[in-house]
């Protein structure tokens, strides 16, 4: 039995519907831990952090730094494995 869980942007402050990706800090196939940084958003005002879910492993990342990201969307997965073994497959900003 496998849990997914998104990762998707909703931490952008209120007035501001996009952001850039700009850096990844993870790579797919990485093992990460409950609140390891996985990425970097960039607004015209602030640059946020997006972290991990749960542990697990990111197992695919929808967005490519440079990409424009809106509020909502997905940028990859979190799969929780066998014997509650999590893996991170998608975030969402």
């Amino acid at each position: 039995h496998r849990m997914i869980t998104e990762v998707k942007v909703n931490e952008l402050p209120e007035s501001v519907q996009e952001a850039t990706l700009v850096r990844w800090h993870r790579k797919a196939g990485e093992r990460v831990g409950r609140g390891d940084k996985l990425a970097d958003l960039e607004t015209d005002k602030v640059v946020l952090e997006i972290t991990a879910p749960a542990e697990g492993t990111l197992a695919r990342q929808h967005k490519r730094e440079g990409d424009i990201v809106k509020r909502g969307e997905s940028l990859a997965i979190d799969l929780a494995g066998g014997a509650g073994t999590p893996v991170i497959v998608a975030v969402r900003c």
